[in-house]
């Protein structure tokens, strides 16, 4: 049987320009604003047989002020980045150019001292084939990153795309499947 995976990205405590990394700082006031904006969508995921959110502030909050009551998963966190950690990409370029380029195109990298890449999307996906596939229902809200670290695994992409897919905060996306055999589904939205 497969199972019914819902991805939610979690709200955000800071704009896009100031994301730093594996930052866990808490919802910003715009974050709670837009998560009430779009909860009369998310609410009804909460209906999942299983409930789930990295272990970051902000995953816990979305997950939290949605009504799910999620189960923290250590395994739904951040990508570990080492001594950039806190950092923006754009602090880390202005220091380390070179590293950055060899972290950008290697995804075996880890000029940063922490994961690579390729190890993250792993771990991730690991987590992913490890649930239960009863023809149940999952809900899992995590950090923007981890939800395109489970989009490369689940659709065998090269670890290339992870720099090529966008996750909005509060964005929503469906896998359909079992271990190692994961499908992506578009549904409409919510009425």
């Amino acid at each position: 049987m497969s199972v019914r995976v819902s991805l939610v990205a979690a709200a955000r405590s800071s704009s896009l320009l100031a994301e730093r990394f594996d930052d866990d700082r808490p919802l910003d006031h715009a974050g709670w604003r837009e998560v009430q904006l779009v909860a009369h969508a998310l609410v009804p995921l909460g209906a999942a047989d299983l409930r789930y959110c990295a272990p970051s502030p902000r995953s816990r909050a979305t997950g939290d002020a949605l009504g799910y009551a999620p189960m923290a998963q250590p395994d739904l966190r951040e990508c570990d980045m080492g001594r950039w950690r806190g950092m923006t990409l754009a602090e880390v370029a202005a220091r380390e150019p070179a590293a950055v380029d060899a972290w950008l195109a290697d995804p075996r990298s880890a000029p940063h001292g922490g994961e690579p890449l390729l190890g993250f999307i792993t771990r991730i996906g690991h987590w992913l084939d490890t649930r239960p596939c009863d023809g149940g229902s999952i809900v899992a809200v995590a950090e923007p990153p981890v939800v395109r670290a489970i989009l490369v695994y689940a659709l065998k992409a090269p670890p290339s795309a992870y720099w090529n897919i966008d996750v909005r905060p509060l964005s929503t996306v469906t896998l359909v499947g079992q271990p190692g055999r994961w499908s992506l589904s578009l549904e409409p939205p919510a009425r």
